[in-house]
């Protein structure tokens, strides 16, 4: 049982990167798509006791890059700090996670950046 404790809490502390990577690997290894991976990781950890209390950390989601997707892949690639083809593949994995666990402040500035460049963007 600890062995899936210590599992659990590295899966939790992915990074962003590390999680498209994760993905990447469980879809050309093990034929799982990426959202079925998704759901699979982030469906333990939506606690229900959790929800009556004020959410302080959010998930800025990036849900397609719209019509001007280089714009989109260089806005994500400066606000994430990632290199151009890790930001290239956030953007082409759509849905996918550009930032998690920040504050409300900085998800909702990230959030208009993106939809300012064109993107489609869920906070969660």
């Amino acid at each position: 049982m600890a062995d899936l404790k210590d599992f659990a809490e590295q899966l939790v502390n992915l990074t962003v990167k590390e999680v498209n990577e994760l993905a990447t690997i469980l879809k050309d290894e093990y034929g799982i798509e990426p959202a079925a991976a998704a759901v699979a990781v982030a469906g333990p950890a939506a606690g229900g006791d959790d929800a009556a209390e004020e959410q302080t950390e959010f998930d800025v989601i990036l849900k397609a890059a719209g019509g001007s997707k280089l714009a989109v892949v260089k806005l994500v690639k400066e606000l994430t700090g990632l290199g151009l083809k890790e930001a290239k593949g956030i953007v082409d994995s759509a849905p996918a996670a550009v930032k998690e666990a920040v504050s409300k402040d900085e998800a909702e500035g990230l959030k208009k950046s993106l939809e300012e460049a064109g993107a489609e963007v869920e906070l969660k």
